[in-house]
């Protein structure tokens, strides 16, 4: 193999796949990036065995080839160059070489046939969504994904297409968020997967730029074509909850704040919570909400905020980090909150906004 290309045209594809490149792995060869030379393109394949992203730059191939290298090492490598420097990688037996200028730099490689490659996914079917609106369905559930939980099925986001929506749902047990988009045409309804935690991160990370995304959804993995791009994920074999028992349906009771003036309330209030439970009480009086915080050292915070609320008077306590995360969320200047009673989970969103909602179970104090 031998390539020449700009320093540029080597770092942004080997920056889009590093996200995936282990630092520990089991193989050796995980650590590398698999180079493959044909035409007028490279491609810059990244793997850990549950989520590979591979990525296409145009360079002059002077000889057809493939081989791979320590991602890492070459990612440096192309950083610290000159910018528009002219860079050539040439295999030399079982090195390669990467000149550019005067520097010269002899990296181990490994062969190629040993790196781990997702040929097909037998696509059943293909969703196509603007990517601004499937990034959004991702930022806004992805933080209430479970980490490491041992019901592995929480430990991604669930996608599932109902007629013309799709559909996004996280929760790790303790609180769930939901968003939604309509789609240009019907997807195949009441399908359901479930992608882990690591592709939902690397997705949201090369996520950029407007146009349209086609995702492939197979039996095991599922695939998006973003540009110059090429994502692939393993998908979680597991049932995801029924998360429509979790929605409050119809919460009888509803309080109407300023989203700034909340959130910055429960973060002063939050900084006396108790550092391992996070617990927080909001007691909802007339027109008025108080948020009270202690904790094991017998320190207390109080504060209290103008809202409009007209129900009940009622006390409910909450992990002040689940509402803050909902509420960073959200991006009007107004939230609802809507209770039912101090046992049961309240539901957060903007006001005549169904397309995303928050659910936040209680606890107790």
């Amino acid at each position: 193999m031998k390539v020449s290309a700009s320093r540029e045209s080597l770092l942004a594809p080997l920056q889009s796949v590093i996200g995936v490149v282990e630092r520990r792995q089991t193989m050796p060869v995980l650590a590398n990036v698999l180079l493959v030379a044909r035409g007028d393109k490279l491609t810059v394949t990244g793997t850990d065995l549950e989520v590979e992203l591979m990525a296409a730059t145009t360079v002059t191939v002077q000889q057809a080839g493939d081989v791979t290298v320590p991602g890492r090492k070459l990612l440096e490598i192309m950083r610290t160059l000159p910018e528009k420097a002219t860079v050539s990688l040439v295999r030399e037996a079982e090195r390669v070489v990467v000149k550019a200028g005067r520097s010269r730099f002899t990296l181990s490689s490994l062969p190629a046939s040993e790196f781990p490659v997702i040929e097909e996914i037998n696509a059943k079917q293909l969703i196509r969504v603007g990517r601004e609106h499937f990034r959004r369905l991702i930022e806004k559930t992805h933080f209430a994904m479970a980490q490491q939980d041992v019901r592995y099925y929480l430990n991604g986001t669930m996608l599932e297409t109902s007629g013309t929506t799709l559909r996004a749902v996280a929760t790790d047990g303790h609180r769930l968020s939901l968003a939604e988009t309509e789609l240009g045409e019907a997807g195949q309804s009441g399908q359901q997967v479930i992608v882990p935690r690591k592709g939902i991160l690397e997705l949201q990370r090369i996520l950029g730029g407007e146009g349209e995304l086609e995702l492939s959804i197979g039996s095991n993995h599922v695939r998006a074509q973003i540009g110059d791009i090429r994502f692939t994920s393993k998908l979680i074999d597991g049932k995801f909850p029924e998360y429509g028992r979790v929605i409050p349906a119809k919460p009888p009771f509803t309080m109407s704040a300023a989203r700034d003036v909340l959130r910055q309330a429960l973060q002063r209030t939050s900084i006396l919570s108790n550092e391992k439970y996070r617990g927080v009480r909001l007691t909802f009086g007339s027109n008025l909400l108080t948020i009270q915080a202690h904790n094991p050292e017998q320190e207390e915070a109080e504060d209290q905020i103008e809202v409009s609320y007209s129900g009940t008077e009622m006390e409910i306590g909450f992990n002040v980090t689940y509402l803050l995360d909902a509420l960073a969320a959200i991006d009007v200047d107004t939230v609802d909150v809507s209770i039912t009673d101090s046992n049961s989970s309240c539901l957060i969103r903007a006001p005549g906004d169904n397309s995303v909602k928050f659910v936040v179970m209680p606890m107790r104090l």
